[in-house]
């Protein structure tokens, strides 16, 4: 199946779908300067295959590329994703515009 990832910002979150089937969601709220990222959820049937690995990495891109906000990782997952990556840590300072 086809993966879609998109931005949902009336909803506050991330998505990734497989079809018509949404697999993973990446909520968030956003805090003056900064996104926090408060709950990454993926479909008990599809957890343990990198889905929610790769939504987190769109929405980082996502931010990094439309905003100067920094990243609040709320979530363990986020967290862990962060601690995985330290190429990608410096979104988690401040940033200027």
């Amino acid at each position: 199946m086809q993966k879609e990832f998109s931005h949902e910002p009336d909803a506050d979150r991330y998505v990734l779908r497989l079809g018509d089937e949404i697999a993973s969601v990446l909520d968030y709220r956003l805090l003056g300067d900064a996104i926090a990222m408060t709950r990454a959820f993926t479909n008990p049937r599809l957890r343990g295959s990198g889905l929610a690995g790769e939504l987190v990495a769109f929405a980082v891109d996502d931010v990094e590329s439309t905003s100067s906000r920094h990243v609040v990782p709320s979530c363990w997952y986020v967290a862990e994703w962060f601690d995985r990556h330290p190429e990608r840590t410096a979104l988690l300072r401040p940033r200027t515009a």
